[in-house]
């Protein structure tokens, strides 16, 4: 392979084939850069030693593809390329033979970086063979087999569950497969393998896992994709302990693979933690926590700084963002009420609170609270005078909302604090657990409650003795778990329901009558009926670990053929229309919605 040779391989005869990433020519010397997924070999075509190679040589053009026959020799000191790691040979080819031609191509895949993504994703072939992409894949294969080895070695056995099912609740739109044999009916494709999963723990299988393919109809973004990869894994008698262990030790396999040594186990804290402690259910631990300041601000102090007397105050620090300007200042803080808008949320200038004798105590607790360094940039937020207590019906917005303040100022500041470069080191990941997530979320445009995760989740235990189930959703905490790293979710899971009294309940619950729980679900209630273990699982994103360990901003980095933003694949060119025959064997024709 182009990139195998090496100094010891001096003298050796070879056969590279390839395609030729560059060309040079210098009269009676023509030089190739032969290139394949492996690396790149310089091959030397000298018209004394074998005119016909270098005849065809002069004819050789960048992505032709070519076989050269010669033998390895070390170049001269001098030139000697050391960031290359074949720098130090060369193949002198004595035969070249000239396996197919190639059209000058919309971009070389020897540029390092191409700005229209566009042409990239049209001509994902091309772009494909660029190193970079050749890196995120071979990534991407080794991070996928050491999990799949890891959990082998650890009896769980690899069962494929089904493109086409039913149609089910999942959080997203489905794509539907219409039916040919029965008209009128659709097959869904699976937003995951969830009720198949459980299924089979019904059926006997302990320990499942699968790297599925799952669909969502959903809106894109830059993590989000309509297909995409999970490891999927399901276990019987559970507890959250043991799946974190697991999932810890899959992680730790995938990462040495890319030459990253993890230090389990994770941190962990519930959901409320994380969202007091972070202002998100996501935290990004790479980032120092906010500060609570509720008990330092006395009810006099409050009076006279017209905050509001109920509602918490947070601060929080950005590292090393350095002393501000006069002018930079002005500005930072008018981004900042910006940013909040009409909430009631306002900045305090803690600089200036040293300059008043009334409030320099004031500002020497909150300096004592959050122990900035010198080149910090303190943040505080209150709430001033009349600012509502819940919006959108949240009680918990404010910690939301300044929270999402310190990721957005975290990253203005990205390249002073340098919290987010990497290192390549295990320092650049941030792992966190986040448990006893609510078990339902208000829907305030259809006012029903929703289940927050799926409705197969279970609740916590006390929540259903103590009748919060029916008396008080909102405060019922469900035995769901995400796994976190550096602000991104890579995975769900949760304690499943086993018994099929409580699986009723929570589908009464969420509004569905028992009519309605046998149409849909009537096969998995059935199911249930007839000695369901307890179990549990998980499903993490095997696209957003790659990202995140080949320094990706986009899922299209280490998906081979993605979608665009509106979900359209402009290689294939699809979706298209398809033709009548097709549509009337379906039993299905399409209107044009006014």
């Amino acid at each position: 392979m182009c990139g195998d040779l090496r100094a010891a391989n001096d003298g050796q005869p070879v056969v590279l084939m390839g395609w030729v990433n560059r060309r040079r020519d210098h009269g009676n010397l023509i030089f190739l850069d032969v290139r394949d997924r492996t690396g790149i070999t310089q091959i030397v075509l000298d018209k004394e030693r074998g005119a016909a190679a270098h005849l065809k040589a002069e004819s050789a053009r960048p992505e032709f593809v070519v076989a050269a026959v010669g033998q390895v020799r070390l170049r001269d000191a001098d030139l000697r390329n050391p960031k290359m790691p074949t720098g130090d040979i060369e193949v002198v080819a004595t035969e070249l033979l000239l396996l197919n031609d190639a059209k000058t191509p919309p971009f070389s895949p020897a540029e390092d970086a191409i700005a229209n993504e566009e042409v990239r994703l049209k001509y994902r072939y091309l772009d494909l063979r660029r190193p970079e992409m050749q890196h995120n894949f071979r990534l991407r294969h080794e991070v996928a087999r050491a999990i799949r080895n890891y959990l082998s070695d650890d009896g769980f056995l690899e069962i494929e569950t089904p493109f086409m099912t039913r149609s089910t609740p999942e959080g997203a739109r489905d794509y539907l497969v219409p039916s040919r044999v029965h008209a009128g009916e659709f097959y869904a494709l699976p937003q995951s393998p969830q009720i198949f999963k459980q299924i089979l723990m019904v059926s006997g299988f302990d320990k499942y896992f699968q790297i599925a393919r799952c669909f969502r109809d959903e809106d894109l973004r830059a993590d989000r994709q309509p297909e995409f990869t999970q490891i999927d894994l399901e276990t019987t008698f559970p507890s959250q302990e043991r799946i974190f262990r697991i999932v810890e030790g899959f992680l730790t396999a995938a990462f040495k693979a890319a030459n990253i040594t993890l230090q389990p186990p994770f941190v962990q804290m519930t959901y409320d933690e994380a969202i007091r402690h972070y202002g998100i259910d996501k935290p990004d631990m790479r980032l120092p926590a906010m500060t609570d300041l509720t008990d330092t601000v006395t009810p006099d102090l409050r009076t006279q700084l017209k905050i509001e007397q109920a509602l918490p105050i947070l601060g929080f620090v950005i590292p090393s963002a350095g002393t501000l300007s006069g002018t930079q200042k002005r500005s930072l803080i008018e981004e900042i009420r910006t940013f909040f808008g009409e909430t009631g949320l306002d900045f305090l200038d803690v600089a200036r609170l040293k300059t008043n004798e009334t409030f320099a105590p004031l500002a020497a607790a909150i300096a004592d609270e959050m122990k900035p360094a010198e080149a910090d940039l303190v943040v505080v937020i209150t709430p001033k005078l009349g600012t509502p207590e819940r919006w959108n019906y949240d009680p918990q917005w404010i910690y939301k909302k300044v929270g999402a303040l310190r990721l957005e100022l975290a990253k203005k500041f990205a390249d002073k604090h340098g919290l987010f470069k990497q290192t390549g080191t295990a320092a650049d990941y941030k792992f966190c657990w986040v448990t006893d997530f609510p078990m339902y979320e208000w829907d305030e445009e259809a006012k029903v409650w929703q289940a927050a995760h799926h409705p197969f989740t279970s609740p916590h235990e006390d929540d259903i003795t103590s009748g919060r189930l029916v008396s008080d959703k909102g405060a019922v905490r469900a035995l769901a778990y995400d796994i976190v790293l550096n602000g991104t979710e890579l995975g769900s899971g949760s304690i499943r329901i086993h018994r099929k009294d409580v699986q009723a309940e929570i589908f009464r619950s969420l509004g569905m009558s028992d009519e309605e729980q046998k149409a849909r679900f009537g096969f998995f209630l059935d199911a249930l009926e007839y000695g369901t273990p307890p179990h549990g699982g998980i499903a993490l994103g095997l696209d957003r670990i790659v990202m995140i360990l080949a320094g990706a901003t986009s899922l299209r980095e280490v998906i081979a053929f993605p979608k665009t933003a509106r979900a359209i694949d402009l290689m294939v060119d699809a979706p298209t229309p398809v033709s009548d025959q097709q549509l009337r064997d379906l039993s299905l024709r399409t209107v044009v919605r006014t």
